[in-house]
């Protein structure tokens, strides 16, 4: 039963996130007011709120390797997991946890293995499982998964979503001032190529 409820929750998730492409926007961008400060001082931030169980993300992830690997050194890209639901959370410990262990090879692993592998990787044990199955000692993951670490870092992210007002991913947020989407631009390249865009913008205002 528990592994069925995961499945729905995974279901619906993808349902939600596959309407992130409709033009649902007359802007290519929302303008945050307040500003939201940033996390990292001295740094211009660019957030990805994303879900590893979203289609969107894993097909814009590609596109923002790329553009990452060409961002200034006073540029910092961080990702968010998002849960819109409960269901929701294994997958941001997980997300986290193997930023703790320095194992973010397999990010995009984890995307290619709910995506194109369609691996069932949604709950706890299951995502143990699989992490372990990459040459991660079992015990030693398990301990990050459930950590304080972990789980104060998913409050955090659960915090932004919020302030941001992300309803829907993958999103990117710019210097805590404007969020783009795919659903803002029509694609996936378009909205990173509106990122670059503002984040220029910021740049050479500040």
């Amino acid at each position: 039963m528990k592994a069925l409820l995961f499945r729905i929750a995974a279901t619906v998730t993808l349902g939600l996130s596959a309407l992130a492409l409709s033009p649902a926007h007359a802007a290519t961008f929302d303008t945050l007011d307040p500003v939201q400060p940033s996390d990292t001082p001295g740094k211009v931030e660019v957030l990805e709120f994303f879900s590893y169980s979203c289609p969107h993300c894993a097909r814009i992830e590609p596109l923002l390797e790329t553009w990452t690997a060409t961002l200034p050194d006073n540029v910092v890209f961080k990702g968010v997991p998002v849960a819109f639901n409960a269901g929701m959370q294994d997958l941001q410990k997980l997300f986290y946890a193997l930023e703790a262990i320095d194992r973010m090879d397999l990010h995009a692993a984890a995307f290619k293995a709910i995506h194109e592998e369609r691996k069932q990787i949604f709950s706890a044990d299951d995502i143990i499982d699989w992490v372990a199955a990459h040459g991660v000692d079992r015990d030693t993951f398990a301990d990050v998964f459930n950590s304080f670490g972990v789980q104060a870092k998913i409050r955090r992210a659960d915090e932004l979503t919020k302030s941001y007002r992300i309803d829907g991913t993958p999103s990117l947020a710019i210097a805590g001032r404007y969020v783009t989407s795919p659903s803002h631009t029509g694609s996936y390249q378009g909205a990173v190529d509106e990122a670059d865009r503002l984040l220029k913008e910021v740049l050479a205002g500040s």
